[in-house]
């Protein structure tokens, strides 16, 4: 899947790459450029490897509810959550950002597994009144983040960061192209996101890219953005999770699962598995001894006996090093204990 705004990058001289099957900017200028952007100043992303797909129909809300894994009956309108969708074994097919609104619930998963998510989401829709519109092909996606990211919204469109709760929705105006706009973060500094029409997405970023250099920000691309949301220790789907793996694996109980909403589809392993109270190997936090990241699906190793495997790495300005996640042993999984890979070493962060 393209990104809208694959013109745009092209005619900015973007370096383009793939992303799990989403053609995006690389980088627009140097890594150290955007890295300071983003730590310093705000940063443009294009954040366009969503699926989205809204939910309407009086029992939407008692049907997302009873089929995926966080407490969406208790979302108030306006708020967002995480959640999954599990399979009966209780790996995970799909990572859910799901947002309340009046009249619908709007759900963005990856476009990787959107077929699947669309297809899970519609699976038990039998009796129930819900309408599924899949609206990926009509929309994309922009955020600004950064330290001065309050500004740039404020200038947008009027509001204050600081004054919505993470994980919002907010409908609003851009000059006069109507956006939907989350406040949330990608790499742990204030930000917001904004869901607008494929064709209005050409001039919503052109408007955004002017605020956001006269703060002293740039566009940044996804290499740089790897190594900021690894720095903030944020997993992404489907590199750091997936099918693979269940959630007390990847470390997702704290964010992503209710234990007090009853029945769903995986929920009989997500209990048996708490009530165990420990799994065998769990996504960790690494540092690598290397300025180099490891490929994914480096193996890590103790006394020559493997132990773990690499998901994703990138080198940290943060850290002087590479860093990364993985999947580590239990008993590798005290912070500071070291494996080894080919061509250095990898400690666990936590």
């Amino acid at each position: 899947m393209e990104t809208p705004l694959i013109t745009e990058h092209r005619e900015a001289a973007a370096r383009l790459g793939e992303f799990s099957g989403c053609v995006l900017p690389e980088g627009f200028s140097d890594f150290n450029t955007e890295y300071r952007a983003m730590r310093h100043s705000v940063a443009l992303l294009d954040t366009s490897w969503h699926a989205v797909i809204a939910l309407a129909g009086r029992d939407r809300v008692r049907y997302l509810h009873a089929i995926s894994s966080n407490h969406i009956a208790g979302l108030q309108e306006g708020r967002g959550a995480f959640a999954l969708l599990l399979n009966p074994q209780g790996r995970i097919l799909s990572e859910l950002e799901v947002y309340a609104q009046s009249d619908k619930l709007l759900t963005l998963s990856h476009a990787s597994a959107r077929e699947r998510t669309a297809a899970t989401l519609k699976k038990y829709i039998i009796m129930d009144d819900v309408k599924l519109d899949d609206l990926t092909d009509q929309v994309g996606s922009v955020a600004v983040e950064g330290p001065r990211a309050t500004a740039i919204v404020q200038q947008a469109c009027g509001l204050l960061l600081n004054e919505i709760p993470e994980m919002s929705i907010r409908d609003v105006h851009v000059e006069k192209i109507a956006c939907q706009m989350l406040r949330r973060s990608h790499f742990g500094e204030p930000g917001a996101e904004f869901i607008a029409r494929r064709e209005w997405l050409p001039s919503l970023w052109r408007k955004l890219l002017t605020g956001v250099r006269a703060h002293g920000g740039e566009p940044v691309g996804m290499v740089a953005l790897n190594s900021a949301r690894l720095e903030a220790g944020i997993p992404w789907f489907p590199q750091d999770f997936n099918d693979s793996v269940i959630p007390h694996e990847a470390s997702l109980i704290e964010t992503h699962i209710s234990f007090t909403k009853g029945c769903y589809t995986g929920q009989e392993i997500v209990e048996r598995v708490r009530s165990r109270g420990h799994v065998n190997r769990k996504r960790m936090r690494l540092k690598f001894s290397t300025a180099a990241p490891p490929l994914p699906g480096t193996l890590l190793l103790s006394t020559g006996i493997e132990v773990g495997q690499v998901t994703s790495a990138a080198y940290s300005p943060e850290a002087g090093s590479a860093i990364g996640m993985g999947y580590v042993r239990r008993d590798q999984h005290a912070p500071g204990s070291t494996m080894e890979f080919e061509g250095g070493t990898a400690t666990v962060m936590g």
